[in-house]
């Protein structure tokens, strides 16, 4: 159970990094508030997860979902660069979040 609030918490964090975008330096109030609100949830429910799974082990996969997100998020919202290497580092950081989930007891 504590994978799923941590891959909530995750989500969480994409879309508070998302949300920062469309902020345009907390100068937009209900983007502002969105992007408030889901830091608060990412946090909370990363608070959760902690509880039960090893910090760095669960702040390092917390992160990964995050950077993740953002990267796909930012491909498909702001037409960002989408070229072989950055697709490939992508897929290290994918496949060093699921290495963590699978080695933590």
């Amino acid at each position: 159970m504590e994978w799923l609030v941590l891959f909530i918490a995750g989500i969480f964090e994409a879309a508070w990094a998302i949300g920062l975008k469309y902020t345009e330096g907390f100068t937009r109030f209900y983007p502002s508030v969105f992007t408030v609100a889901c830091m608060l949830l990412s946090f909370y429910f990363l608070a959760q997860a902690l509880k039960t799974l090893p910090i760095g082990t669960g702040y390092a996969v917390w992160t990964g979902i995050g950077i993740l997100g953002t990267t796909v998020l930012g491909i498909l919202l702001f037409n960002e660069s989408c070229d072989i290497g950055k697709l490939l580092c992508i897929m290290l950081i994918f496949s060093g979040v699921m290495g963590l989930k699978f080695l933590t007891h």
